[in-house]
């Protein structure tokens, strides 16, 4: 059963990939009309310099952007838990940020900001903020009250409940909004290279794939969109893998069924 279940999603995408193919070859589809499996994949080897080069751009600011979410929002969620006034106060700003499109406000960011990488860094950040600090305050929030008054009778002061308690309780809570976070990361650092349009050598795959449509090289521009896709599904099973050994021993969600 187990291994039904890793073949099946690849069989499934061998179908896909193969209908692809033939249809296009079947309808003569021009290539800048809709590109093979087979043209994308030829367009990703010739391109592979550039594209690579692209890749570790985009990546890079996905990952720091990623990095500071985790940062800064497990920070803030840490002290919104200690204080239920600051957490009134502040969270519905960290909701604007969330709600307010990042298309909207990348163009203000590029302009307040000279450093072109540190604008790109500030997009993708706001949008892989939000569901850190959230899925985070919420599992701080959700300590089992019977043990919180347990802690409260044994003498233990707050940052022991914090630490001991409330924290281990979270973790899932944390993990959960981490792996969402890290596909909004790549997603904001698509969007904000497209807003920039930032040209040259340290251009991202969103500049690769503006500049392939501009040159009608569609087989380039799936083969970025390839990149893009399959960097979002490592990182997504990257972090996943976390999840599951950080659990694995102790939490419901990663244990393995009976049976």
């Amino acid at each position: 059963m187990k291994v039904a279940d890793a073949v099946a999603p690849g069989l499934v995408g061998l179908a896909v990939l193969g209908g692809w193919e033939a249809l296009v070859r079947h309808y003569a589809v021009p290539a800048y009309v809709l590109p093979g499996p087979v043209a994308i994949w030829q367009a990703l080897l010739a391109d592979w310099p550039l594209l690579a080069g692209s890749l570790l751009v985009t990546l890079r600011i996905a990952l720091l952007a990623l990095a500071l979410a985790v940062s800064l929002g497990g920070l803030l969620a840490v002290l919104f838990a200690q204080s239920r006034w600051v957490e009134r106060a502040f969270f519905p700003y960290a909701v604007v940020l969330q709600v307010t499109p990042i298309v909207a406000i990348a163009p203000l960011i590029l302009i307040w900001v000279d450093d072109v990488t540190v604008s790109l860094l500030i997009c993708a950040w706001i949008v892989a903020f939000f569901p850190v600090l959230s899925n985070t305050v919420l599992g701080l929030n959700s300590a089992d009250r019977n043990h919180v008054e347990l802690f409260r009778l044994y003498g233990a002061s707050r940052w022991q409940t914090l630490w001991l308690l409330r924290l281990p309780g979270a973790l899932p809570f944390f993990l959960a909004g981490l792996r969402v976070a890290g596909g909004l990361a790549l997603i904001g650092a698509v969007v904000a290279e497209f807003v920039a349009g930032a040209g040259g050598t340290g251009s991202g795959l969103a500049f690769r794939i503006l500049e392939a449509g501009y040159q009608l090289k569609i087989p380039r521009m799936f083969a970025a969109l390839a990149l893009i896709s399959a960097a979002g599904i490592a990182i997504f099973a990257v972090l996943s893998l976390v999840q599951h050994l950080l659990l694995r021993r102790w939490h419901e969600s990663a244990l393995k069924p009976e049976g």
